[in-house]
């Protein structure tokens, strides 16, 4: 079985970017949304983005976002992937996937089993669907946990990760729960809305690696 993959997202200091990548994160996400805790501007991500190694990937969430300023995001940070965090529909993703842009990730919030079924509708535009806790006032970052035993048996037909409430004290639980192949934390590892904590980075990602 392949090691479990682990993005840490929202980061937004030099410090959290490079624990993250210390302790072998293989993505870092980067929030590129203002009503956001987590948001940092074009000009931050692109000085980031700088100080990430190659073997890591980042990725660029966007929400909802106009297609001009998506594309001048793309352009400026240059992400290994782009995940969308509203309601992008799969077409967009379908003008986006011509026009170059190399891995799109949508992220799906689920709160009953018939969210896995509706997010079918995305095989073949985008690369990987994110699981998450569906959305409150804000799309994502709410700490909150999806219900695990809905990917009971359900046949995945595509690349797939678990976001959603996810801390160092439930990773493991969760991938033993659900086979998880890729797990995103955020909320879950701050010690106030948008600061990381270095120690919970690192324990979280070996607490994804043990299980």
């Amino acid at each position: 079985m392949a090691e479990t993959q682990i993005k840490i997202c929202g980061l937004s200091t030099p410090e959290a970017i490079d624990a993250a990548v210390a302790a072998r994160a293989t993505h870092i996400g980067l929030v590129h949304y203002p009503p956001s805790p987590r948001h940092v501007t074009l000009e931050q991500a692109m000085q980031l983005r700088v100080r990430v190694p190659a073997e890591v990937k980042v990725v660029l969430l966007l929400v909802n976002e106009q297609p001009i300023p998506t594309m001048q995001a793309i352009n400026a940070v240059r992400p290994d992937v782009v995940q969308f965090h509203g309601t992008e529909a799969p077409e967009w993703l379908a003008v986006l996937k011509q026009a170059g842009a190399k891995e799109l990730w949508k992220a799906i919030g689920v709160k009953e089993a018939e969210a896995l079924e509706r997010a079918k509708r995305y095989n073949g535009v985008a690369d990987l669907l994110l699981y998450d806790a569906p959305a409150q006032a804000m799309p994502g970052g709410t700490g909150l946990a999806i219900d695990w035993s809905l990917f009971s048996g359900f046949k995945h037909e595509m690349p797939w990760g678990l976001a959603g409430g996810l801390t160092p004290e439930n990773v493991a639980e969760a991938i033993r729960a659900t086979g998880a192949p890729l797990v995103d934390a955020s909320t879950g590892l701050e010690s106030s809305p948008g600061v990381k904590d270095m120690d919970k980075i690192a324990a979280f990602c070996q607490a994804a690696r043990a299980a």
